[in-house]
């Protein structure tokens, strides 16, 4: 199965090699994810937001837009609760 962090890479003309280097990993551990072989951890998931700006929800296929959620609305917690 392929993934979004896999076509997004391409879509960057970037190699394994070079992102494994961004997010301080081996490029081994980079495949793994890429693979669905092994989980990415959260940390990283939202680096490679970051870096392609999207959003964690598009790299994990719970929505097909890839905008990213903007950043001047941040409420917490308490005030988004439904009581």
């Amino acid at each position: 199965m392929k993934t979004r962090i896999k076509d997004l890479r391409e879509d960057h003309d970037l190699t394994q090699k070079e992102l494994s280097k961004f997010l301080n990993i081996s490029q081994v551990a980079y495949s793994y994810y890429e693979l669905n072989r092994r989980n990415i951890p959260l940390e990283l998931l939202a680096k490679l937001a970051d870096y392609y700006h999207t959003s964690v929800d598009y790299l994990l296929y719970r929505t097909d837009d890839i905008t990213p959620y903007p950043k001047d609305n941040k409420q917490s917690c308490k005030e988004t609760a439904v009581v």
